[in-house]
């Protein structure tokens, strides 16, 4: 069978059948990680010389956007797993490559912390060499599949190396990694995101994921394209999933002092298909900045700049639209508007903020340098 086969499979018999229970009991989607691992998707990006599939960006913002339609909580541990194993791909050991590609190894990145909120590019964790080891110290804010994950792409500042930041493999089980408190909150409540405290956190030198003071570049230049498309994918998901369930509301209720249906109201048709011109507009720009980055285009960069952003505000339009269109049946929770409606908001504020990535839009636009 084909990726996609197998990816249909696991999102009808694991994904979408849990999905409630995930949000309900901010439950963490085990089961569909593990589908996901037997599907192969874990390893998809993965080179072919290493196991994996050999995919690249256009094939995993399309099982994101898939997973995202299903579960929204699913989609973004799978976004920040193939975030993490770019990196890794590139510059991490061959046994824990060779295992994600096998499936039984489920990686994420932990870059925000506290001290420098939103701004990952400016690492306030240390790092420092004691003896044959490197000792870690940070306090990350919040790192997704936090207590789930066998490892972490872990940001510090460099040990003697110019440059912002370095990066290193850091397994979760670690000696002197704790994480303070579960996360319950709003939005993609089974994602497991929690903060991550490192104490003395010892790693051998070869954990380290590039040169000393490099990190910032091979955050941008292999981590950042995934995160931001993969993340712009999730949005794309949730549209697409939450326009179907309206219609399916829309088509299948009735107003029997009419004899009509809903979708005969004017009103709810034209919220409908605003909701539709929004999703299609960010699909185009998704579909457009993976061809930009494929074909290396001009544009590219701030394609890459704009998509996530983008997509987000675009499901925040759409899920607020859906709200309205399906009323009082949009709260209950069978109908699962109201959890694409929580889980749309959280793009907005995962680093690179909405907020940050249109500052690094005008910058770019004034031939200004991003930092």
């Amino acid at each position: 069978m084909s990726y996609q086969e197998k990816l249909s499979e696991a999102i009808t018999n694991v994904i979408e059948p849990a999905a409630r229970l995930v949000d309900r009991e901010g439950k963490f989607p085990r089961d569909g990680v593990t589908a996901l691992g037997a599907a192969g998707i874990l390893g998809l990006t993965v080179p072919t010389s290493h196991g994996g599939a050999g995919a690249g960006l256009a094939e995993a913002a399309d099982a994101v956007r898939r997973v995202s339609g299903a579960c929204g909580s699913t989609a973004m541990v799978l976004t920040m797993h193939f975030a993490a194993t770019a990196v890794l791909t590139a510059h991490g050991p061959d046994t824990v490559v060779r295992a994600i590609a096998e499936g039984r190894h489920l990686t994420t990145l932990a870059f925000s912390e506290n001290g420098s909120r939103s701004h990952f590019w400016a690492p306030v964790s240390t790092a420092r060499t004691h003896g044959d080891s490197v000792i870690l110290e940070a306090q990350k804010s919040w790192v997704t599949s936090a207590s789930q994950a066998d490892s972490y792409v872990w940001s510090s500042r460099p040990l003697t190396g110019e440059g912002p930041m370095t990066l290193w493999l850091v397994s979760s089980d670690a000696p002197g990694l704790s994480i303070p408190f579960a996360f319950d909150g709003l939005g993609l409540r089974g994602n497991a995101s929690s903060p991550v405290t490192a104490d003395s956190v010892r790693v051998a030198p070869d954990a380290r994921l590039g040169e000393d003071g490099t990190g910032l570049d091979i955050a941008f230049g292999a981590a950042l394209p995934y995160f931001l498309i993969l993340n712009a994918a999730c949005s794309v998901g949730q549209m697409e999933a939450v326009i179907a369930r309206t219609i399916t509301h829309l088509t299948g209720s009735k107003l029997e002092h009419l004899g009509q249906t809903l979708a005969e109201q004017s009103g709810l048709r034209q919220g409908l298909a605003r909701m539709r011109i929004t999703a299609d507009s960010a699909r185009v720009l998704l579909d457009d900045t993976v061809a930009a980055l494929a074909a290396g285009r001009e544009d590219a960069q701030l394609r890459l700049l704009e998509v996530k952003a983008a997509a987000a505000e675009a499901a925040i339009e759409v899920t607020d639209l859906a709200m309205t269109v399906c009323g009082g049946s949009a709260f209950r929770t069978d109908l699962g508007i109201e959890r694409s409606f929580r889980d749309a908001r959280a793009a907005r504020v995962m680093a690179p903020t909405t907020e940050a990535l249109r500052d690094f839009i005008g910058r770019a636009l004034c031939g200004l340098p991003l930092m």
